[in-house]
């Protein structure tokens, strides 16, 4: 592909994707259509999704920049239900969703309908992160719904690949597709574990910054490529690597974590965005290898499998929800009491994504009925985006979920801040009481004293009254405070540079310390 319509397509995702932002529709539903709109247009180019660029280049980093900031103790905490999702739900619905697309689909038969099982068995990673997080949803859905959507796409490619050797008459039959199944997800977990220790003692022994956001921007593409090169699963690879360095970020240097956040984000920002939009702009590709079939058949058939995806789910959640609390006290004693409701939300948030196409371009041209998998592929991941994803936030609201705690969960916060002060204190002490630091002025130990108690009282003041006139709390109103005070620092330091009495290098030095300390009065805003 030429350079400018890259650029176009990314400028223009991320301009849809700001847009989304400002308004109640999840961007994803918006990027989606945005590409159905704009794949029309006069001038657009067509963009085909290639599975050699989608598969090893996107889904790597989308994939890491999830698992990254997923909790492994709260995944590990719900293995259970995840597991039940991210392989039984994806191969039930592989069969399940299959064998209706070969009963409804004359000549089709029940190998090539087992693909298109396959293909659009796993909810999307990008999308089930982006509409989580939208929606603010309890934290256990949320926890399920993100480790189901971070495997998931390694059972569907395994067993789209059992599949499609059974499609050209080349299956090793069912003992050799649990082989295969059984080396991608040990080889690419076994991967993971090998890979992950010597990452992250690399990364604790760098110290400068663009180095380790360097080697950060590498490690998913690596843990995917070496995991492929054995015949493993690259996904769980990258999975296994991101939650282990992701639960030790702690131990990195501080300014590689400042600049890795800030980097990861723009990444995956631009990422979903042309994902999303990539999606929708894949119709006229799709409609294109459609001449074999009749309109109104087409749509019958989308339609069947569309519903054929909602119901399998809904028949794989509800039963994975209760039966085994019922069989086993043990698992009623560990996990929390669930309703009804919970797996209703679980069930209508499959979206498929662009995993899904991606597999589905990937089918061999010799496969029979390939434009037809295509299309309903193609069909099935717009249907659960708009429909699924449209619904989803209005029936949170219908059910009355309770809402996540915020008071309590400020109230655990201040907790932590509360001990984790009076133990720099007990420290602090320690400190001005060593020889090599009875020269410190008296004015610099209050001062750190007084930024110590700053930081524990900041999350109390979140708790307390507000400004009946701005609405705002007492910490509000310091960091408002303390942002216009940097301010008016930095308009200083600009007229000086502008009347050349200090030069562009010396300015750059002191607004990066301003940037600093704004950074520090605002640690505690949530954005």
């Amino acid at each position: 592909m030429e350079v400018l319509p890259l650029v176009a397509l990314v400028a223009a995702s991320a301009v849809v994707a700001g847009v989304a932002r400002r308004t109640p529709v999840p961007a994803p539903l918006m990027l989606v259509a945005a590409g159905l709109l704009a794949a029309y247009l006069p001038g657009v180019p067509a963009y085909t999704l290639d599975p050699h660029i989608v598969l090893p280049l996107l889904l790597p980093p989308l994939l890491y920049t999830a698992a990254v900031e997923s909790s492994y103790l709260d995944l590990r905490a719900n293995i259970r239900p995840i597991a039940l999702l991210s392989v039984g739900y994806v191969l039930f619905a592989t069969i399940a969703v299959g064998y209706v697309a070969y009963l409804v689909v004359p000549g089709l038969s029940l190998p090539v309908a087992l693909v298109l099982g396959a293909v659009i068995a796993p909810p999307d990673a990008v999308a089930a992160t982006a509409i989580a997080r939208k929606l603010r949803l309890p934290n256990r859905i949320t926890t399920i719904l993100q480790g189901e959507s971070l495997v998931n796409d390694a059972t569907a490619i395994t067993a789209y690949k059992v599949a499609l050797a059974a499609a050209v008459g080349v299956s090793a039959g069912w003992a050799g597709g649990i082989a295969e199944f059984l080396l991608a997800s040990v080889g690419g977990i076994g991967v993971g574990l090998l890979l992950m220790v010597p990452i992250h003692q690399l990364r604790k022994r760098l110290k400068e910054p663009l180095l380790q956001n360097t080697l950060s921007l590498l490690i998913p593409f690596v843990a995917y490529a070496a995991a492929e090169r054995v015949h493993a699963s690259g996904v769980l690879a990258v999975v296994v690597v991101a939650l282990y360095l992701g639960h030790r970020n702690w131990q990195v240097d501080f300014a590689t974590r400042l600049q890795e956040g800030a980097v990861w984000k723009m990444v995956a920002f631009v990422l979903e965005s042309v994902v999303f939009a990539l999606i929708g702009l894949q119709l006229p590709v799709v409609l294109k290898g459609l001449g074999e079939y009749e309109g109104l058949h087409a749509a019958w058939y989308a339609v069947v499998v569309f519903l054929a995806v909602v119901v399998a789910r809904f028949l794989w959640v509800f039963p994975a929800t209760f039966m085994p609390r019922w069989a086993s006290e043990r698992i009623r004693e560990r996990e929390p009491e669930t309703n009804w409701k919970a797996p209703v939300i679980v069930g209508w948030a499959g979206m498929r994504g662009v995993v899904s196409l991606a597999i589905a371009f990937s089918v061999p041209m010799s496969v029979p009925h390939r434009n037809l998998i295509l299309f309903l592929t193609f069909t099935t991941v717009i249907g659960t985006l708009v429909v699924q994803g449209l619904t989803l936030p209005p029936l949170i609201r219908l059910l009355k979920l309770p809402p996540r705690d915020a008071q309590a969960e400020t109230l655990a916060e201040a907790q932590a801040q509360s001990e984790a002060s009076r133990a720099a204190e007990e420290r602090l002490a320690e400190l001005l009481e060593e020889p090599e630091n009875s020269t410190l002025p008296p004015p610099l130990a209050d001062r750190l004293r007084t930024v110590l108690e700053r930081r524990r009282n900041a999350v109390w003041e979140r708790l307390g009254e507000v400004n009946p006139l701005t609405g705002e709390s007492a910490d509000d109103i310091y960091r408002r405070l303390a942002r216009e005070m940097i301010e008016a620092e930095r308009e200083v330091f600009v007229s000086l540079r502008d009347r050349r009495r200090i030069d562009d290098e010396m300015l750059r030095a002191l607004l990066r310390r301003l940037d600093l300390e704004e950074a520090a009065a605002y640690r505690e805003e949530r954005g």
